[in-house]
C-alpha cells in the first residue's frame, strides 16, 4: 500500500486536526518523499514512518506540536535541517538504520532546542571515532544518545512516552480500598455487638422462664393438696379437735 492511501486509512473518518498520533509503518512512499500529510495535522504529537522507503524529509508539513518522530529503517542521508523549521518542539528523534554518514548531518540538529533523545544506531556515523563524545559536544542540550546518557546510564523507564501518556498515579483507588476495609471492620463490630445483645437477651429470658416454672410448680403443688381427699380429711379432723379444746376451756 502506498503512503497516501495508508494515511487516509489511518485517518478513519476523523478530521486531521483531531489526530494526535499517526503510525504508517511499512507502507511505501512515492519517490522517497513524505506524502498524504498536510498542515491540517495541527495537533499531531507522535508520527511513525518506519521502513517506508523515505530518502528525504523535505516534504514534511509543518507540525508545530510534534514531539516524537520515528523514521528508522529508511534511506535518509541528510536534509535534517528542515526539522527545526517544521517540528520546532521535537524532543525525540529516531534515525536508526538510515544512511547518515557524516557528523555534519547531525550538527544541523543544534537548532532543535528541545531535543532530548536521539537515536542513530546502525547509521554509518555511529562507527566514527569518538562518535558519542562528538555528538554530545555538538548537541549540548541532548540527554540521551542511542538510549544512553553521556555517563552511559540507560534511559530510565520513567522517561518513556507511555509514562507521560499515562499521567500521574491516581491514589483514589487506594483510598477507596482503605475505606472499604474500614467499613468491613465496622460491619463486623456491629455484627458482634448484635450477637452479644441477642445472647444476653436470651439469657435473661431463660431466667424469667425458669421463675415462671417455679411459680407454676408451687401452684401445682397447692392445687394437688387441695384436690387430695386424704389431705382434706386430715385438715378437717385437726380443725374439729381444735374446736373441742376451745369448748373444754370455756
Amino acid at each position: 500500500m502506498d503512503m497516501k492511501k495508508r494515511v487516509s486509512q489511518e485517518l478513519r473518518n476523523r478530521n486531521p486536526a483531531e489526530v494526535v498520533e499517526l503510525v504508517v509503518d511499512n507502507c511505501q512512499s512515492a519517490d522517497g518523499e513524505v506524502e498524504g500529510l498536510t498542515d491540517e495535522y495541527t495537533e499531531l504529537e507522535i508520527l511513525s514512518m518506519v521502513n517506508i522507503g523515505l530518502s528525504s524529509l523535505s516534504k514534511l508539513p509543518s507540525l508545530p506540536k510534534l514531539r516524537k518522530l520515528e523514521v528508522s529503517d529508511n534511506i535518509i542521508s541528510g536534509g535534517l535541517d528542515t526539522l527545526a523549521e517544521k517540528c520546532p518542539n521535537l524532543t525525540y528523534l529516531n534515525l536508526s538504520g538510515n544512511k547518515i554518514k557524516e557528523m555534519s548531518s547531525v550538527e544541523v540538529l543544534q537548532n532543535l532546542k528541545n531535543l532530548k533523545s536521539l537515536d542513530l544506531y546502525s547509521c554509518e556515523v555511529s562507527s566514527l571515532d569518538d562518535y558519542r563524545e562528538n555528538v554530545f559536544e555538538l548537541l549540548p542540550h541532548l540527554t540521551y544518545l542511542d538510549g544512553y546518557d553521556e555517563e552511559d546510564n540507560e534511559v530510565p523507564d520513567s522517561e518513556g512516552d507511555n509514562d507521560d501518556e499515562a499521567g500521574p498515579h491516581d491514589d483514589d483507588d487506594d483510598d477507596d480500598d482503605e475505606e472499604d476495609e474500614v467499613d468491613d471492620e465496622d460491619s463486623e463490630g456491629e455484627e458482634e455487638e448484635v450477637g452479644l445483645s441477642y445472647l444476653m437477651k436470651d439469657g435473661i429470658q431463660d431466667e424469667e422462664d425458669d421463675g415462671d416454672y417455679v411459680e407454676e410448680d408451687d401452684e401445682e403443688e397447692e392445687d394437688e393438696e387441695d384436690g387430695d381427699p386424704d389431705v382434706r380429711g386430715e385438715k378437717r379432723k385437726r380443725e374439729a379437735e381444735d374446736e373441742a379444746d376451745d369448748d373444754d376451756d370455756e
